[in-house]
């Protein structure tokens, strides 16, 4: 594999994990604003995204399996962060949408009980 097709790469898993990064904030923002159902359309985007991104480190890999040389560069190093810490924070994002909704649980309990 090439330098250029490697950078390519590169900036495809850059540019679906800085969507699916996108999402995840707009996720948040919903969360905040109790609207889940926003909030759960945007952790999906965010996960489609992230397989689009995965489709194109899977395509890296399957070259390498194969015997193709890789020669590592930094853009790929930062690809690669890019899309983990992407993932964390979809991760995250998950479990404070649960949390956001049981404290609107709780608190539509108590606004029912007044």
């Amino acid at each position: 594999m090439n330098s250029e097709e490697i950078q390519v790469i590169a900036f495809e898993i850059i540019f679906h994990s800085g969507n699916s990064r996108t999402n995840v904030h707009e996720a948040f923002d919903a969360m905040r604003h109790k609207d889940f159902e926003l909030s759960d359309q945007k952790l999906s985007d965010s996960n489609k995204e992230l397989l689009l991104a995965h489709k194109s480190q899977t395509k890296l890999l399957q070259n390498y399996a194969s015997g193709t040389k890789i020669d590592m560069e930094i853009i790929l190093v930062h690809a690669q962060d890019h899309l983990m810490t992407t993932m964390t924070l979809r991760e995250m994002a998950i479990e404070m949408q649960a949390l956001y909704k049981e404290v609107k649980t709780i608190e539509d309990s108590k606004e029912s009980t007044r």
